[in-house]
């Protein structure tokens, strides 16, 4: 079968897809991108980001909104290359997750920590500790899929371990590898929820928080259920799949988180700005890209072992 190429092939494309696999990318790509990169681009118009550093956490979480959805939207329309093509596609899905939870840990310790643990041991070494969390995320997920690079798979034996010899394991690590960095940034978020539910607080910003939250379970629990295929098998290999559902609620989480930063950002300002030193470039939007190149250098060993043939393998070939 000849790669499908763009939109225009997408029915060939999607004929294709293993059953229950069923999506469109091409809408993906269009409608959730383009609507968080419009939001993006109206931020970068409203703001002067060269002179408001107060503006650049939000930038960075932007910026990660829009990388996560399209390379996922890519992921799925160009996994039908090849194997090779498939594992390398997910490969870079998992990386751009990693980054949007290193973006939510930016805009979280800027606008959304509780007022109590601002400029504290804990919100000093939040952020370090998130660039670390999504890089290990990166490693685990890629290693899900194949294990790791030579040892377990090479040109010559490819998914052998661990999701067809083990998948039970293999889906609970990778679940593990992104719950984990979301658990740990949203540690600041909880706090805030539980004092607002103790003290009966009225900021109108915690509705749309616990809402995102609410999708943000609801994406994690649909993904290791499997649901509601799982309740009638073949009655939704083409509407409703989990998958699918799987996407929308974490689209729909992302937007309510993306609603709440930007309203703590907008009413605690001046308490924020007077409590803690502002944020530097190379705090936001370098993170961001020192993450991405570390992410691009184990991506780049998982992808490499796919191609790479054993010495014994290349001797047996030419005698």
């Amino acid at each position: 079968m000849r790669a499908a190429r763009g939109c225009w092939n997408l029915p060939r494309l999607l004929w294709y897809q293993p059953r229950g696999q069923l999506h469109s990318p091409c809408p993906r790509v269009g409608g959730t991108v383009g609507y968080f990169l419009g939001k993006l681009l109206a931020l970068l118009y409203a703001l002067d980001l060269c002179n408001d550093v107060y503006a650049w956490p939000l930038l960075a979480y932007m910026s990660t909104c829009c990388i996560y959805p399209f390379m996922s939207s890519c992921a799925h329309t160009f996994s039908t290359m090849s194997t090779q093509a498939r594992h390398i596609c997910y490969f870079f899905d998992y990386g751009s997750l990693s980054i949007y939870s290193l973006g939510s840990a930016v805009a979280y310790s800027a606008y959304v920590f509780p007022e109590e643990w601002v400029d504290g041991t804990f919100h000093r070494c939040y952020v370090p500790t998130a660039v670390f969390n999504a890089v290990l995320s990166t490693g685990l997920s890629c290693y899900s899929r194949l294990g790791a690079p030579y040892h377990h798979y090479n040109s010559d034996i490819l998914e052998r371990f661990p999701e067809l010899e083990q998948p039970r394991f293999s889906k609970v690590l990778r679940t593990l590898a992104f719950v984990y960095p979301y658990l740990f940034d949203s540690i600041p978020l909880f706090y805030r929820l539980y004092l607002c539910a103790e003290d009966s607080c009225a900021e109108g910003v915690i509705p749309i928080h616990i809402q995102h939250v609410v999708f943000a379970f609801l994406t994690c629990f649909i993904f290791t259920t499997h649901l509601p295929e799982r309740l009638a098998p073949g009655h939704f290999d083409y509407i409703g799949h989990s998958h699918q559902v799987f996407h929308v609620c974490g689209i729909a989480g992302t937007y309510f988180q993306m609603e709440a930063i930007m309203m703590d950002m907008a009413s605690r300002h001046e308490r924020l700005r007077a409590s803690f030193p502002l944020p530097t470039l190379s705090q936001t939007v370098g993170l961001i890209g020192v993450c991405l190149v570390i992410n691009l250098i184990i991506i780049g060993a998982f992808s490499k072992a796919l191609y790479s043939t054993p010495e014994s393998s290349k001797r047996e070939k030419t005698t």
